[in-house]
């Protein structure tokens, strides 16, 4: 890593910290740097300030960082596999699936009766029915890349399932009551806020093997940018390769429209930013530049949607594209080109 880099992965580590600190301390209630301090190192000063950070505050502000480094991450990975500027951790429909099975939860007591809703419509159920969701097209998605070697058939393909899994939610839809189509939209605003420690810890496991996977990909999507002919010759096997990325993209985006729901915009936008900034295609740099930003432009989101110092907590999907997109385009006029 050049030393210009290493001085970048401080810079941003230092401004992830400073972000992580401000999240927390930012709130209906304001908490001062210094209690916040006391509170994750243990020199408890003040019960209250200690019982908000540590059982509603912290679990969010960390999830913030695994559902932004994640999401950047799976970007990544997408438009590297598709060499697709525009191609999100969704392009798969893993995003649809989780869509359906919540519907299917939610929405499904339209046509299964008011028992079917009071019975399973609960956080953990919700989690489930997205995970599952999300992992039949996965399968799916699997299947068709051991058929299909063409990289943008997997990628038409993939939007095809959005499309029919879209149609699915749309017939439930039309048999729902007003009640349960605002609460599936409420949950396709996204929230940070709804999970426990023991929550995280689950969301925590499954994300860290998808992490590992990407990290495992690093030679294969170094590869699949010089062309396939040339990765071939360097002895990459693009078939093992494509494998190992989609299924970390799968893991990591599945898991984290699990937990947190559909959040747009980071994954699209967060490796444009970073390719920008750092100059490079290598993704030894940009696999940890991608996960830092990610992280940040989360926390930050975050910070602004919870609206500090009022009751007020505003959907984080509408903040994430209201202050990254302008970002991205000033950055992309300013630049005059995309690197990719």
């Amino acid at each position: 890593m050049k030393t210009n880099h290493t001085y970048s992965f401080i810079v941003l580590t230092a401004i992830l910290l400073f972000c992580f600190v401000l999240n927390i301390s930012l709130g209906s209630v304001g908490i001062p740097f210094s209690e916040v301090f006391d509170s994750l190192f243990g020199t408890v000063q003040n019960n209250t300030s200690q019982i908000i950070i540590t059982k509603v505050r912290l679990p969010k502000a960390i999830t913030a960082i695994i559902v932004g480094s994640g999401l950047g991450i799976s970007g990544l990975l997408m438009q590297t596999l598709f060499r697709n500027p525009l191609a999100g951790p969704f392009v798969l429909g893993i995003s649809s699936g989780a869509s359906l099975g919540v519907a299917l939860v939610i929405l499904g007591s339209g046509l299964f009766g008011g028992l079917f809703a009071t019975a399973l419509i609960t956080k953990w159920s919700i989690v489930i029915a997205s995970s599952l969701g999300s992992f039949i097209v996965l399968l799916a998605v699997l299947a068709v890349s051991n058929k299909v070697r063409d990289t943008m058939a997997i990628l038409i393909i993939g939007l095809m399932f959005g499309s029919i899994t879209a149609a699915v939610v749309s017939v439930l839809s039309y048999f729902s009551s007003a009640e349960q189509l605002q609460q599936y939209i409420f949950w396709g605003f996204g929230s940070l806020s709804n999970l426990s420690w023991s929550d995280l810890l689950i969301f925590f496991s499954i994300y860290a093997v998808g992490l590992l996977l990407s990290i495992a990909s690093i030679k294969g999507l170094n590869g699949l940018l010089l062309g396939d002919n040339y990765a071939k010759s360097l002895g990459l096997n693009l078939k093992q390769s494509r494998l190992i990325i989609i299924l970390a993209t799968s893991l990591i985006a599945g898991t984290i429209t699990a937990f947190a729901g559909p959040i747009a915009f980071i994954g699209l936008a967060i490796p444009h930013l970073t390719r920008q900034i750092f100059k490079t295609t290598n993704h030894k740099i940009l696999l940890p530049a991608v996960f830092l930003f990610g992280a940040i432009v989360m926390l930050i989101c975050d910070t602004i949607a919870q609206v500090p110092y009022s009751d007020y907590m505003l959907p984080i999907n509408a903040i994430t594209a209201l202050v990254g997109a302008p970002v991205v385009i000033w950055l992309l006029v300013r630049q005059r080109k995309m690197m990719f």
